[in-house]
């Protein structure tokens, strides 16, 4: 099929689609960037976007499409690992609208969905019944259930539910062209001509051809067809990757889901003697049996004794049933160690481990990355341990390295490997490792893929787990369905070879200059951006326990304001060259003066949770300041820029008028101007100035002098902008609380700024020089350990100062000292004992201080003084200069809304409000009328009348 890239025949095929659809039709820069890779190694460049708004619209776009001779591609959430969410025609977005799940019948245990639901959403409203899904991938906060069709997903609990096909009644399909099926068992349409004829005539590879495999989801499922399995046509579509047409509609199967569950998680000498194991382990019916080897846990995780741990996950009506059910596996087991878990806080966190290992398992420890592309081989269960020594050995034989993990029960295993895909040397490896690793996984009577599919990554070895014969009725197959060959070509049938259209091509091949030091990816900034492999943990609807990431995708519902939508962006900057470092042809033209990069970032926060959440740590806040720097380099920036971004020097100058100014700013139409002028958001109220200032306060209640910073009863505060000169009262109340631990204190020193406002507007330059300035003007206390009470300043000076000041070492011992309170009074006086204030409390853990300084200690001392409850995760919106700017109101208000202003509103009287960042405090107060109060105001308060 010829791919359409000419502007003119672009632009009559966008007209034509905007003629026929009621959905939106998308043909511009970001909408082509956003949708050029999934979660694979893979690159293909669409001609367009369409969301359709119901399935008359999708049967009008194919119409279309196959009109004008241009493919098309379904999409969900994109987090395919081979490639088969890609595509040169047009995309179909059917996460935007075909997302509703339109019937679910607890009696006949069935659900009617549309392709874009979400898994988790089928499975919040199936679970007031006691039912599930059973299949459950460890992307199902994200993956939708038309992908999960089209993959023949699976996930961890296949052992008890099965995969996708087994779960699936009947579907609705669209062909290439517009007409539309229903798939049932027993019935083929008449319009699949020559379909019943290719059954009968080839009964005997039919019936021999396909391995007894609980994971075989390699290929078409045409065995699904025989007589003796009920001619199950929609068994056979699941697992077709978008190459037969589109899934409308789908009637799924539902099942009982355990009232309580219980893990036993069992410790093993290596992986091989795990997988060896796992089989022991299903006469005893787990809902699971996953494995996984020490070089996944990058910290410890309270795992028993071992290299490697089998998580075999039971159930019962009650969790006294379900721990006896664990238990009796854990005597069965044949393991170094082990134990049960039946704390739901304790399963969870070592769940995370094990569904955020797509994302950790694309860089070793080292730092080195690795890539899919043999992600999930599933072999025999009872052969797994000799193939994973096969495997392991042939790694090596490469020079290669890889972390298995996976679904051991049902042999299937996931790996990340670090194949070299920059350079043609390392490209031809990867090539030679694949054809290898297919021979062995054939040896070991297994599938090329267990669980994601083929796609490009692997379709093109299928003859060599199925021979000729069978792969050329695959193509017939794919002929009958679409004979114009218009859906999603290249992949399962006729397919594209594994070693092209690699994403890293175009990137440039030389690093960018960049202010940055970003010293986890070598200093390139490229790598930095290759960081993201598309799994998409950031497009999840709602944050996951205390976490953080991405507060405005979950506002506006939108790929371009998602952590991976940036990401693809940026990717496409650098491959549309940018500097005289080169690139290869990428969708965003004009490098770091693109206006869709530009806008795609204007609604990042800079909450920097990404740094925390994001399994393989992108860091897009860093990426939004870097780009802001370049773009608005020698050119007229927006009025926020000179406002907000250099607020530590207006406040400085305003500081002796506070009063006026104070009164000034309560004249509202005055204010109003003054909001108009600085590009500040109609809607916000003016800060408060401070009268008088914290240092002056405490020069004034101390008396000046001079202090010996060696004396290890003296405790140094750092006079950050905000507490310096809008809330001094959190100051004095810190003050109180060390004085009460014991602690002599003195400011860290004089006009000592991190650079926060600078580098979250991408001033680079300036911020460099004011963090320098702070370096030398704290001489001789560098290295004595400061407490900064700001979290935002903190997390700044802990990670921005030495990644921009990189060639200073001043700049990292400044860095190693930082604490918070709480840090500083476990470390320093740790037999202090705070006031017991016995009430609830309620809040929000500051977005920086969760991303990159931890809360553990703020945990463990709100646990001390009696303050019980969980502050809510999520992002209050404000997030510094963020939500001051105009128009920025909108989305500042939701992400408020979404986890701190209810739970504050749900609070019973008497419950205290934290918020230790003045920005988290100033939204509170500004959009839900309440006074929070940073953790040492409210300790400070319990210690009781002291000297001011």
């Amino acid at each position: 099929m010829a791919e359409r890239q000419n502007p003119t025949e672009r632009a009559e095929l966008a007209r034509a689609l905007r003629s026929a659809v009621r959905g939106e039709v998308e043909f511009g820069a970001t909408a082509r960037a956003l949708t050029t890779m999934d979660a694979s190694n893979y690159r293909r460049v669409p001609l367009g976007v369409v969301a359709p708004r119901d399935a008359d619209d999708v049967t009008a776009a194919l119409a279309v499409c196959r009109a004008h001779g241009v493919p098309v591609v379904p999409r969900g959430g994109g987090t395919s690992i081979a490639g088969q969410a890609t595509g040169t025609g047009v995309v179909l977005d059917l996460t935007r609208h075909l997302n509703g799940i339109l019937a679910l019948d607890p009696a006949s245990r069935t659900a009617v969905v549309q392709p874009g639901v979400i898994l988790d959403e089928l499975r919040t409203a199936a679970a007031p019944h006691g039912l599930t899904f059973g299949p459950d991938p460890s992307t199902h906060s994200r993956c939708t259930l038309g992908g999960m069709i089209g993959n023949n997903s699976c996930g961890a609990h296949s052992v008890a539910w099965g995969t996708t096909a087994d779960n699936v009644h009947a579907l609705t399909v669209t062909r290439y062209g517009g007409d539309t099926l229903r798939l049932d068992r027993g019935t083929v349409p008449e319009s699949l001509t020559g379909l019943p004829e290719l059954i009968r005539t080839h009964l005997a590879a039919l019936r021999t051809g396909f391995p007894e495999l609980p994971r075989r989801i390699s290929g078409y499922a045409l065995d699904a067809l025989l007589p003796e399995h009920g001619t199950d046509l929609a068994r056979a579509f699941c697992g077709s990757e978008g190459t037969l047409g589109v899934v409308t509609e789908a009637t799924v199967r539902l099942v009982e889901a355990p009232a309580a569950r219980a893990l036993a998680v069992l410790g093993y000498a290596d992986e091989a003697a795990a997988a060896e194991a796992a089989p022991g382990l299903l006469p005893y019916h787990p809902l699971t049996v996953e494995g996984m080897a020490a070089d996944l846990v990058r910290e410890p995780a309270g795992l028993p004794r071992g290299a490697a741990w089998l998580f075999a996950e039971t159930g019962g009506a009650t969790p006294a049933e379900a721990r006896a059910h664990a238990e009796r596996v854990l005597r069965a087991a044949d393991a170094l160690d082990g134990t049960v878990v039946t704390d739901p806080a304790g399963q969870r966190a070592l769940w995370r481990i094990r569904e955020d290992a797509a994302g950790t398992a694309t860089r070793m420890p080292d730092g080195t990355e690795a890539w899919p592309g043999w992600e999930d081989c599933a072999v025999p269960p009872a052969r797994l341990g000799p193939y994973l020594r096969d495997f392991r050995a042939l790694l090596a034989g490469h020079g290669l390295r890889g972390t298995p993990y996976g679904h051991f029960g049902d042999g299937c295993i996931h790996v990340r490997i670090d194949f070299d895909l920059l350079s043609p040397q390392g490209v031809a490896r990867f090539r030679r490792f694949s054809e290898e690793l297919a021979d062995l996984v054939v040896a070991h009577g297994g599938s090329l893929s267990g669980e994601h599919g083929d796609g490009q990554a692997r379709a093109e070895l299928l003859p060599r787990m199925y021979g000729d014969e069978l792969v050329a009725l695959f193509s017939r197959f794919k002929d009958i369905w679409d004979p114009d060959g218009g859906m999603n070509p290249g992949i399962l049938a006729r397919p594209a070879r594994l070693d092209e259209n690699l994403r890293f091509e175009v990137l440039p091949k030389r690093p960018v200059d960049v202010t940055f030091g970003y010293p986890h990816d070598g200093g390139d900034f490229s790598a930095a951006v290759r960081r993201c492999v598309g799994v998409a943990k950031c497009r999840t609807a709602e944050p996951t326990g205390t976490g953080v990431m991405c507060p405005s995708f979950r506002a506006t519902g939108e790929e371009a304001h998602s952590t991976r939508g940036r990401a693809r962006l940026l990717h496409e900057m650098l491959a549309g060259g940018v500097g005289d470092a080169g690139g290869g042809g990428g969708v965003i033209a004009g490098g770091w003066r693109s206006t869709e990069v530009r806008d795609a970032l204007d609604l990042c926060l800079s909450c920097k949770g990404c740094r925390s959440d994001c399994p393989v740590g992108v860091d897009m806040a860093t990426y939004k300041a870097e780009f802001l720097h370049h773009h608005y380099r020698h050119r007229l920036r927006p009025a926020a820029h000179y406002t907000m971004g250099r607020l530590p020097m207006w406040l400085r100058l305003a500081s002796p008028f506070a009063a006026p100014l104070n009164a000034l700013a309560r004249v509202r139409p005055l204010a109003a101007l003054a909001k108009r002028l600085a590009g500040i958001a109609p809607e916000r109220g003016i800060p408060v100035l401070a009268r008088e200032t914290f240092t002056r306060w405490l020069d004034r209640r101390r008396g000046k002098g001079t202090f010996i910073f060696s004396n290890d009863e003296v405790a140094m505060v750092w006079p950050d902008t905000f507490t310096e000169r809008l809330s001094p009262e959190v100051g004095r109340a810190a003050v109180r609380v060390l004085e009460a631990a014991g602690r002599h204190t003195v400011p860290a020193g004089r006009g000592l700024c991190c650079g926060l406002t600078y580098v979250s507007t991408g001033q680079l330059d300036k911020a460099r020089k004011v963090m320098r300035r702070t370096l030398d003007r704290l001489g001789g206390a560098l290295g004595t350990p400061v407490v900064v009470l700001e979290p935002s300043c903190a997390a700044t000076l802990r990670t921005d100062l030495p990644e921009l000041l990189h060639d200073d070492p001043r700049a990292a011992e400044l860095a190693s000292s930082v604490r918070t309170l709480a840090q500083y009074l476990e470390e320093y006086a740790p037999d202090w004992r705070p006031p017991r204030l016995d009430r609830p409390a309620v809040g929000q853990t500051h977005c920086h201080q969760h991303a990159v300084l931890g809360d553990a200690a703020e945990r463990r001392l709100r646990e001390r003084a009696g303050l019980t409850g969980e502050l809510s995760g999520g992002c209050c919106g404000l997030a510094g200069n963020f939500g001051f700017e105009r128009g920025h109101w909108e989305v500042s208000a939701a992400c408020a809304e979404e986890s701190l202003l209810p739970s504050v509103r749900a609070a019973e009287p008497g419950t205290e409000v934290l918020a230790d960042g003045f920005s988290c405090r100033t939204q509170l107060e500004q959009l839900g009328g309440v006074r929070a109060r940073h953790l040492a105001e409210v300790l400070a308060e319990g210690l009781g009348e002291g000297p001011e």
